[in-house]
């Protein structure tokens, strides 16, 4: 099962890759790797999704559909989240901070040396400190891509965008005046720009809460990217940290559950797709929202781990009776959880 997990970890954030789990009939526990519409993958030799890919449907979110009266849950790989930063004045200092709080690795532009030390000091993954046409040379950009473009003036603004309208991205967002920012893209149209993609540009940058120090449009600027990043239905729940803990050399030795969310009606905190990681030692990576629920799966999947011949359980946790309010459960609504013994 390892290869399947080095093949999430690996995949290409521009392919359109799926991963499906039989829950249920003789397949279950089953599991497929489709990218682009073609099985890469499957645990079964001549398994059950053998023969998926003929008729493989279009999902658009993560969830469970049935086939020949077996459900199959289908999720995503949630690819790496990157922020790539153009500018590193006092408004990138509180965007970098942020942006590594919600868990996005951060690229930092900037061409001159002491600024770009602040860009280290507020925590960047990586500084570049050359001009900003080299720089963005080294950044092949993907639809995981956010860029923020926050530099000194204009006329580097103007560089940076014409260059990353040619990458592939999830987000461009611009700081400056209207004024401003009509004249930059009033000169790359002049240039031959596509009008559509600059369009598209978010500007001014950040959602219009009315912010005016650094740290409140660094808020601002994070909400837009937070609320482009959610707008997008096909979210995965295999972040880099579960992954990496799924496919430690050191752990392999010990059991592991892996809790995903599968269906979720109501008011609930986390999404279907998201994903918890428990191990038999009692080490947690990630959350499936907190509180009472994830108290009791984490019990579950310990004396789960601790049976034989067990693989998969779906668990259903109903938050919406007076028991559940009684034990804290407050959302008010229902969720199926899959545990599956790794």
């Amino acid at each position: 099962m390892s290869e399947l997990y080095n093949l999430i970890a690996s995949c290409n954030p521009n392919r359109q890759s799926l991963i499906l789990t039989a829950l249920d009939g003789t397949a279950a526990g089953e599991k497929a790797f489709f990218a682009d519409g073609s099985l890469q993958w499957e645990s079964g030799k001549e398994g059950f999704f053998s023969h998926f890919a003929e008729n493989l449907p279009d999902i658009s979110a993560p969830g469970i559909i049935t086939e020949n009266s077996t459900r199959i849950f289908c999720e995503f790989p949630a690819h790496e989240q990157k922020l790539v930063i153009c500018g590193a004045g006092h408004v990138s200092i509180p965007v970098i901070q942020i942006g590594r709080m919600i868990g996005c690795t951060v690229t930092v532009l900037e061409d001159r040396p002491k600024f770009a030390d602040n860009a280290r000091r507020a925590g960047a993954d990586t500084v570049l400190c050359q001009p900003f046409e080299e720089g963005l040379k080294k950044i092949p950009g993907d639809r995981d891509t956010y860029f923020i473009i926050v530099t000194r003036g204009h006329r580097y603004d103007q560089v940076c965008l014409e260059k990353i309208m040619k990458k592939e991205h999830a987000y461009i967002g611009m700081m400056g005046s209207r004024a401003r920012t009509v004249k930059v893209k009033q000169a790359l149209l002049e240039q031959g720009a596509d009008p559509q993609i600059l369009e598209s540009v978010h500007t001014p940058i950040g959602l219009p809460i009315g912010g005016e120090t650094p740290e409140e449009i660094g808020v601002s600027i994070i909400a837009e990217v937070i609320q482009k990043k959610n707008r997008c239905r096909k979210r995965g729940g295999f972040t880099k940290e579960i992954l990496r803990a799924i496919l430690n050399e050191e752990d392999k030795d010990i059991k592991k559950v892996l809790a995903t969310i599968v269906t979720k009606k109501g008011s609930s905190p986390r999404e279907a797709g998201t994903k918890m990681l428990i191990c038999q030692d009692g080490r947690t990576v990630g959350t499936i929202g907190g509180g009472c629920l994830e108290a009791d799966i984490i019990q579950r999947s310990l004396r789960l781990m601790s049976q034989e011949n067990l693989p998969l359980v779906l668990h259903h946790a109903d938050m919406t009776g007076k028991d559940a309010e009684d034990e804290g459960m407050v959302c008010g609504g229902m969720v199926d959880v899959l545990l599956e013994v790794l």
